[in-house]
């Protein structure tokens, strides 16, 4: 009996730490992983998987700490797992998606203005994500954590396991290439380059 109360005990321990420190960061959890996938679908699987393995492992974490950056953490490492699995795989087709699309209506192209408006709108985004896209996933990373997270260079080497030196260093890459990515875009909107 004593020994199903403290497992009772340690389950609602568990499941409130699960409530009020894990879930609040999902959304955070969500934009990283979608800024690593490009794909909402593959991003809400990483959230998915990430808790899961959250709640199996909740006996590691240490109540009232960074749940954030633990969270972060697991997250980075099952993408870097299923991303190594999905490049050891041979490639899929989905022959379900060939028969829909064989079998689906031409009306996609019997309005030449939908057309042009669908074209126009995959072109057009906003260049400075576009640009944060285009980096190396090793300096994307850093950039999100750091930038867009707000993580300290302490907390970002944590979470992807590399030193602080590092992260300095990939950090200040990153925003060069960056600089680079944008030049043209800050120029087309008026600024100016002042070393020059």
């Amino acid at each position: 009996m004593v020994v199903m109360a403290n497992e009772k005990n340690q389950k609602e321990k568990y499941d409130r730490i699960f409530e009020e420190e894990f879930l609040p960061q999902i959304d955070a959890l969500y934009t990283f992983a979608y800024h690593l996938t490009y794909n909402e679908e593959d991003a809400n699987d990483l959230v998915q998987e990430t808790y899961l393995k959250a709640y199996r492992f909740i006996d590691k974490y240490i109540e009232g700490t960074n749940a954030k950056a633990w969270l972060f953490k697991i997250l980075k490492n099952v993408f870097i797992n299923q991303y190594r699995r999905k490049s050891k795989q041979p490639t899929k087709v989905d022959y379900e998606e060939i028969i829909t699309y064989q079998d689906e209506e031409d009306t996609k192209y019997s309005s030449y203005m939908d057309l042009r408006e669908e074209m126009f709108q995959d072109m057009m985004g906003d260049e400075v994500t576009n640009a944060i896209n285009a980096l190396p996933v090793d300096f994307r990373v850093v950039i999100l954590l750091c930038d867009v997270e707000g993580f300290t260079y302490e907390e970002i080497s944590k979470i992807i396991d590399i030193p602080i030196g590092t992260v300095r260093s990939r950090l200040h890459r990153a925003r060069n290439m960056l600089k680079e990515k944008l030049k043209e875009y800050a120029q087309s909107l008026g600024y100016k380059d002042k070393r020059s």
